[in-house]
């Protein structure tokens, strides 16, 4: 890497002895945009008094709070008060570079940003505040293929938003932007309607909007304590006195992860900080116009766009500095140090993309913190441990083009229950306590920064904070050639690699297309479809409720569309609903004993489901809900052989005649006893799971695998798992499935039982559904998630989930399909057999075939109880496979 100080080759002479100067002598700075105005007497200073009661209060006085702020004021609400620690704007929103653009990895976040664009651009008109909203658009270079395929993916999923852009040539690229170097370019994504702001001016005129709709704001306060009584939010305590209130929200950037600490219940806020540096430098000549496009070179790990006739440069380096690591109680974050030595490989990666500004004068180097979270996204939404405690935080560079749209759906949340989209992807429930330790952060953060303009293929995994949580099993299984990715701090292994295969080429194979792991998993599923494997599925959420009469089961019969009101044994797969009749939560109950039930979730859903469940259980003292998934490992045996692993195993009759199908019984397996036996496996094909207390976890799966070894067996990983559940439409929550999803919209309506005795949350919305016609479920094609559906010609759907099917030979996907506008709501088999499919695949349509047949077929080789025969009158299985690949 060329240095920018001591080679003559990086910078012009014109510049070095400036860089030398600006790095040692710089005393007083400027900053990036002028200081927030003031907005009333409460906003000065201390000159007005703090109210003694108010219905929220918000804390923190950036671009995110005053956007809470904001929303809720527009939704309504009264007496809403914001309360910054020093000035309105004067922290992370001050040294904001500006940028706003949709080009996010995931729908949500592309959904928040398009949002704050619009928002802001009709600020100025609403609020008369100038806010310096410029539409630049924006250019995503690319210098690989790789990079130019991820391009034309995203490209795809914002059409589906109704976003405008399109993938250009490096010709197009430089008609475009006037200094960009294009000879090691091969595409780029032009995004037009991208912009740039002021972000100081945008915090006010958010602030002065709200505040003319009666929100009290008042700067130099600091909150010092949040008070919480019986699980809810009561009021805080300011070092101006305190404030009666029934809901909180912790905007507080930075210093969110310390505000969550100073509540009488400790809220966990994983986010840490980290140095973000970017470049002034002074007009060029001829000065750069402000509609120039901002220029966002991943590859390169910079961003650019124009700034007062010159340029502003950040970027996202491989080695970032993490900060804070220890808490510190700073009022206004000011310019920390610059480091010329640090910022050097993104100077040169600009002087390789526009070497004209070799000769450009350096105005000021920049640092300042930005908070980035444990996987890229941000944290929103109501805390488990407090009610009324929300948090809106960690916006991993990202604050300004996310701050409109998130604080609109925090307000939602706050007004309605729920926002009005599908925002697992932030819920600050998918993280628990195990992701709070300061060090699991500033480690993770340090990865977390380089990623945000890493080229990510599917299937990534984070390296750092790994081995957390491991199942007893897992030297064995990593002895035996298991690779591991991590589910909510929980290793779980993806595949198990033969004897003889270059590991290190297999850890190091990044594709978006057919990978290299293809064989491997290929084989592993053949083992389960015709012999037998074990899966270790240890990470699963387990919990048990009991009780001393029948408050347990009034209780599930409440939470559960399906009937719980079985047999002794019997298993139960079973939706959560929310009162819209969306999924909250899908699992599977077990009816240990008359009054005890064990109750079996995904992994990710360990602190949402409890969080649901606690939220509508009674106090009772005779009520009793445990976790106890760490109490058991989890063995899945899957295959026809596995009966016969078993039986010889226990010396019981595993046959469906003796153990039918949904069915548990607590057996003797090997030595050890106490081994809960069900027969599902969670992909459609014969088998068994084992929950086995975890001191027994290493005898049993020796034994089996000593055992299984005359039947064929073998150890599979969650990638087998994968492509077995997605080919028989086994949806998963939080890919498949979500908050908006219905049972009658996926294939499910056969375990909702409309006719049981207690009336369920969500009951009486889908009886409405039911009544006014349901969306059937869509099943799509290759190759990971988020590719647009057409039918026939027209955008309908958007895939959710892929996998390849080694039974059919194809990419079976699961997804969604609507109607046209203007069309019938109702989706029938004669709208499915009549359409022409195709798949948008980076910008290239593949046709796909929909394909009916019965649910029911998908059962066949198992027996399934009595309740369950409904199945055969439902065709709502849908699938779409590709012609070509």
């Amino acid at each position: 890497m060329r240095s920018c100080v001591r080679s003559s080759r990086a910078l012009s002479p014109v510049l070095i002895p400036r860089l030398l100067s600006d790095a040692s002598c710089w005393g007083a700075r400027r900053s990036l945009s002028c200081s927030p105005r003031r907005l009333t007497a409460a906003a000065e200073g201390n000159s007005a008094p703090l109210p003694s009661q108010a219905r929220v209060v918000i804390c923190g006085g950036g671009i995110v709070g005053t956007s809470v702020a904001y929303h809720l004021a527009k939704l309504g609400w009264t007496e809403v008060v914001l309360l910054e620690q020093g000035r309105l704007g004067a922290g992370t929103t001050r040294l904001c570079a500006g940028i706003v653009s949709v080009a996010k990895p995931i729908f949500i976040e592309s959904k928040m940003a398009d949002y704050s664009n619009t928002l802001y651009e009709r600020l100025e008109e609403e609020t008369g505040v100038k806010t310096g909203y410029v539409r630049t658009g924006s250019l995503c270079l690319a210098q690989n293929q790789d990079r130019f395929i991820s391009l034309k993916r995203l490209a795809s999923r914002l059409k589906v938003l109704g976003i405008n852009c399109s993938v250009i040539k490096p010709k197009e690229v430089a008609k475009l932007h006037p200094l960009v170097n294009i000879h090691d370019l091969v595409g780029a994504l032009h995004l037009p309607g991208d912009a740039v702001v002021s972000p100081p001016d945008v915090c006010h005129a958010l602030a002065v909007a709200a505040a003319s709709h009666g929100v009290q704001i008042h700067e130099r306060t600091s909150v010092n304590h949040v008070l919480v009584e019986k699980g809810h939010v009561t009021g805080v305590e300011t070092d101006r006195g305190p404030i009666e209130c029934e809901y909180f929200v912790n905007c507080a950037g930075q210093w969110a992860y310390e505000l969550g600490q100073v509540s009488e219940v400790k809220v966990s806020v994983p986010l840490h900080g980290c140095e973000h540096f970017y470049l002034l430098t002074k007009a060029l000549e001829p000065p750069l116009q402000p509609s120039t496009p901002v220029l966002m070179d991943m590859d390169g790990r910079i961003y650019v766009r124009a700034w007062q006739g010159g340029i502003l440069s950040g970027g996202f380096e491989k080695n970032p500095k993490p900060i804070f690591t220890e808490g510190r109680n700073q009022l206004e974050i000011q310019n920390m140090q610059e480091d010329w030595d640090h910022f050097e490989p993104m100077l040169s990666a600009l002087l390789r993309r526009m070497p004209s500004l070799d000769s450009c004068e350096i105005h000021q180097l920049v640092n300042c913190p930005e908070s980035f979270t444990p996987d890229m996204r941000c944290l929103m939404g109501e805390t488990t441990g407090v009610h009324g405690y929300f948090v809106l935080a960690g916006m991993n560079s990202s604050g300004l083009s996310f701050a409109g749209g998130a604080g609109r759906y925090l307000a939602e949340w706050m007004t309605f229950g729920y926002p009005t989209d599908h925002i697992w992807p932030l819920d600050i429930t998918r993280f628990g306590n195990l992701q709070s330790s300061r060090t699991f952060l500033r480690h993770r953060v340090m990865e977390v920064m380089p990623l945000l303009y890493e080229l990510k293929v599917p299937r990534w995994d984070f390296q750092t904070g790994r081995q957390l949580r491991t199942s007893p099993l897992y030297d064995r299984l990593d002895t035996q050639g298991a690779r591991w990715m991590e589910k909510h701090g929980f290793e779980r292994a993806k595949y198990f690699v033969p004897a003889g295969k270059d590991l290190l080429a297999l850890d190091q194979s990044k594709t978006f297309y057919k990978p290299d792991w293809f064989d491997i998993v290929g084989a592993e599923v053949k083992c389960c479809k015709e012999a037998v494997c074990v899966i270790d599925m240890s990470s699963f959420t387990k919990f048990e409720l009991s009780s001393t009469g029948d408050q347990a089961l009034e209780l599930l019969q409440h939470l559960c569309a399906n009937d719980l009101d079985v047999p002794v044994g019997h298993i139960v797969h079973t939706g959560m609903l929310n009162e819209r009749g969306g999924y909250e939560n899908d699992c599977s109950v077990v009816r240990i004993s008359k009054n005890s039930f064990f109750i079996i979730s995904p992994t990710d859903q360990q602190v949402r489901c409890w969080a649901w469940i606690k939220k509508h259980m009674p106090s009772d003292p005779q009520l009793h809900l445990e976790d106890v998934s760490w109490k058991y490992t989890a063995l899945n045996l899957i295959g026809p052989r596995a009966m016969d692993v078993l039986s010889e195993l226990s010396y019981v009759s595993m046959t469906p005649e003796h153990f039918p199908s949904l069915f548990c019984k607590e057996m003797s397996v090997g030595y050890a006893n106490g081994i809960r036996v069900m027969s599902m496996t969670h992909t459609g094909e014969p088998g068994f799971m084992l929950y086995i207390p975890i001191e027994y976890a290493l005898h049993v799966y020796n034994e089996v695998m000593s055992v299984g070894q005359k039947y064929g067996i073998r150890n599979a990983g969650y990638y087998a798992l994968r492509s077995l559940r997605i080919e028989k439409f086994f949806a998963f929550w939080g890919q498949d499935l979500d908050t908006f999803t219905t049972p009658l919209e996926c294939g499910r309506e056969f375990r909702v039982k409309f006719d049981k005795d207690t009336d369920f949350i969500g009951r009486a919305a889908l009886l409405k559904q039911r009544q006014e016609g349901d969306h059937d479920a869509e099943l799509d094609l290759w190759p990971w998630w988020g590719e647009p559906i057409y039918r026939n010609g027209e955008l309908a759907g958007v895939t959710t989930s892929s996998a390849y099917s080694y039974t059919l030979e194809r990419h079976v996907c699961l997804g969604f399909v609507s109607p046209p506008p203007g069309a019938p709501p109702i989706i029938t088999p004669d709208f499915i057999n009549r359409g022409d499919y195709e798949v948008d695949i980076a910008g290239q349509r593949y046709p796909a075939k929909a394909k009916l047949y019965p649910f029911s077929s998908l059962f066949t080789q198992q027996r399934r109880r009595k309740d369950d025969m409904e199945l055969s009158n439902f065709q709502g299985n849908r699938e779409l496979s590709p012609h070509q690949f």
